[in-house]
């Protein structure tokens, strides 16, 4: 099973829309930052799951510039919602990930508990 081709969404895009001023988006399409065909087999599986995070999360972010940019209620109400499907995904692939690598696990809490006390909280 090869993926080095995969590709997720990001471009810069200049757009002119009459009812609203000239504005810049920012299209998600993220090459994979590593060759899956040079990984260890026995760590293929988190970087395919880190593979797919990077996906998902750039689909939310396509998702919710183009619910930003629509003046039609129904399409941004639709948006918005595979918007939020998207980071459902993201957490299904963080559970799997978190279930693989325990050393992300240990340092996503490290971060967690870092931003917390930065936060007084």
């Amino acid at each position: 099973m090869y993926f080095t081709g995969i590709y997720s969404f990001l471009f810069w895009k200049d757009l002119y829309m009459p009812k609203k001023p000239h504005i810049q988006v920012i299209i998600m399409l993220s090459k994979l930052p590593i060759n899956l065909d040079k990984v260890d087999k026995k760590d293929i599986d988190k970087e395919i799951l880190r593979a797919a995070i990077i996906a998902e999360l750039d689909a939310v972010n396509l998702y919710e510039q183009m619910a930003q940019l629509t003046d039609n209620k129904d399409l941004k109400v639709i948006l918005m919602d595979v918007a939020k499907e998207e980071k459902t995904h993201v957490g299904e692939f963080q559970a799997l990930l978190l279930g693989l690598d325990k050393e992300q696990e240990k340092e996503l809490e490290e971060g967690k508990k870092e931003v917390e006390e930065e936060l007084g909280k």
